[in-house]
């Protein structure tokens, strides 16, 4: 059985692939910099256009907020009962399933949340959830 005496050539790994791909990186990123320099230079007012309607995306969930004394806000805008009406109803019209999601105060009253899904039933809005917070659970000994 004949030995192998000549020694085994080691492993290279050749890199030159990987240094082309980083100097093309790097090249990338210095001309999309160098646009948005150019892009900032100019003081350009941009002309104005009717806003548009989503045709195909479901909308955000309008997030109606219920604090502790009753009190209400649509996206952070405080809000009477009145109010938050008119903008479910416009929602509505807007966008025929229209998301809400009620954040109701844990100490709160339990009427004002009622009161805010009774206005979303009689807006005809079906897709509202109410808030809530997952208990922490321990972990298992």
């Amino acid at each position: 059985m004949p030995l192998r005496t000549e020694s085994l050539d080691e492993p290279s790994l050749n890199l030159t692939p990987m240094i082309d791909i980083v100097f093309l990186l790097i090249i990338f990123f210095m001309v999309g910099t160098r646009f948005s320099e150019i892009e900032q230079q100019y003081d350009v007012e941009l002309p104005t256009a009717a806003p548009m309607e989503m045709l195909s995306q479901q909308p955000d969930p309008m997030i109606l907020t219920v604090s502790r004394s009753g009190a209400m806000a649509v996206n952070g805008k405080p809000m009477s009962l009145e109010q938050v009406r008119e903008e479910l109803t416009a929602a509505k019209k807007a966008w025929a399933d229209q998301p809400v999601l009620i954040r109701g105060d844990g100490d709160g009253t339990y009427q004002a949340i009622i009161d805010v899904m009774n206005l979303c039933h009689s807006v005809q809005i079906r897709k509202f959830s109410l808030a809530f917070q997952p208990v922490e659970q321990k972990p298992a000994p």
